[in-house]
């Protein structure tokens, strides 16, 4: 699934939203934001996003401690939204290729007030408090029919297209899947028909029991290095027990609390090998779209299982492939394990 960078200032005099369209490639199925933007995050004064910033005066859509001025987590709207919540997709034909409006949700969770204080250096109580957030955003969105996936990701640092310093991750809702969300769900489903169980968690007792690609665990979570990674050091997170959906599988605080403290641990050790990483939610679509095909996904909640994928920005010497979706990954996921394995973590 590709990671969404945030664009803003948009050229011919155009805005940012009202300009975009998403489009359809046949070949692939990949729907395509298209926009004559640049990236960057404008001429703001000061951060937007610190209290009494720019972010202040838009509309709260959650908030911790709700009601309180001096509040630990909020969502707000993305100051400047990849898609717009208004309307239909008003999806047409352009000879035989499809086009539709940018309809969806973009919002911003401000992690923390403190400018300088990442994720992974914050407290497992207050990372619980960001994951409760995602979970409640992602339960509200799923009640709006027009969007098919809602998901959450994480830009830090430049290099990994971030246009914010101050904490933040995004939330979007889109009227479509992503194609490697597609691409999991088919094979998760496929694999199910043939063997009647879930393909990842085969794979999470199959990386348990070898323990060579594992970071860490609990007795609910675990984190390893895929054995077809496609960068240095990607990492997975994933529940242990079998759940198709995040806000189910951390619909309770002690769940919240117990992905929080691995969720830092893992950041602490990502970010001992590379300051800038990605990281995206992969889970289940909206079955109660209304665009959704019947018979899709029948089998969901016994084939799909949710996970984190974080992806480090690391800097590489080795050649460029020619077919952007074939990997080349300079790291061997045990080699990487094994070092992410020997970081020592410590508040």
């Amino acid at each position: 699934m590709a990671v969404v960078v945030s664009k803003s200032k948009v050229r011919n005099g155009g805005t940012s939203g009202d300009a975009m369209q998403l489009r359809r490639d046949p070949i692939t199925n990949t729907w395509v934001l298209q926009a004559n933007a640049d990236t960057g995050s404008g001429d703001l004064e000061g951060c937007p996003m610190c209290p009494g910033g720019r972010a202040s005066a838009l509309g709260t859509i959650y908030e911790y401690p709700y009601g309180d001025p001096n509040w630990q987590v909020r969502v707000i709207p993305h100051l400047h939204p990849l898609y717009r919540i208004e309307g239909d997709p008003e999806r047409q034909a352009e000879g035989i290729y499809d086009r539709m409006r940018n309809l969806g949700a973009h919002e911003l969770v401000i992690e923390t007030p403190e400018h300088g204080l990442q994720l992974s250096h914050q407290s497992d109580e207050h990372v619980a408090q960001v994951l409760r957030a995602y979970v409640a955003r992602l339960v509200d969105l799923k009640k709006d029919q027009r969007f098919r996936f809602v998901t959450v990701f994480r830009n830090q640092g430049a290099a990994a297209g971030d246009d914010f310093e101050h904490p933040h991750s995004e939330i979007t809702a889109t009227p479509f899947i992503p194609r490697r969300v597609t691409y999991e769900l088919r094979a998760s489903q496929l694999y199910f028909q043939l063997k009647e169980r879930c393909l990842i968690c085969d794979v999470i007792h199959q990386e348990l029991s070898e323990q060579i690609r594992t970071v860490e665990w609990d007795e609910k979570f675990v984190a390893f290095c895929p054995y077809a990674s496609r960068v240095p050091y990607e990492t997975w997170l994933l529940p242990l027990d079998h759940n198709c959906a995040f806000e189910q599988g951390l619909g309770d605080w002690n769940s919240q609390l117990h992905f929080a403290r691995l969720l830092r641990s893992v950041l602490r050790r990502l970010e001992a090998v590379s300051s800038a990483y990605h990281f995206v939610l992969h889970t289940s679509p909206n079955t109660n779209a209304k665009f959704e095909r019947k018979g899709n996904w029948q089998t969901l909640a016994d084939d799909y299982h949710w996970h984190m994928e974080i992806l480090p920005v690391i800097p590489s010497k080795a050649k460029s492939y020619s077919l952007k979706e074939v990997y080349y990954n300079t790291l061997e996921p045990e080699t990487a394990a094994r070092e992410l394995r020997k970081v020592a973590v410590t508040d």
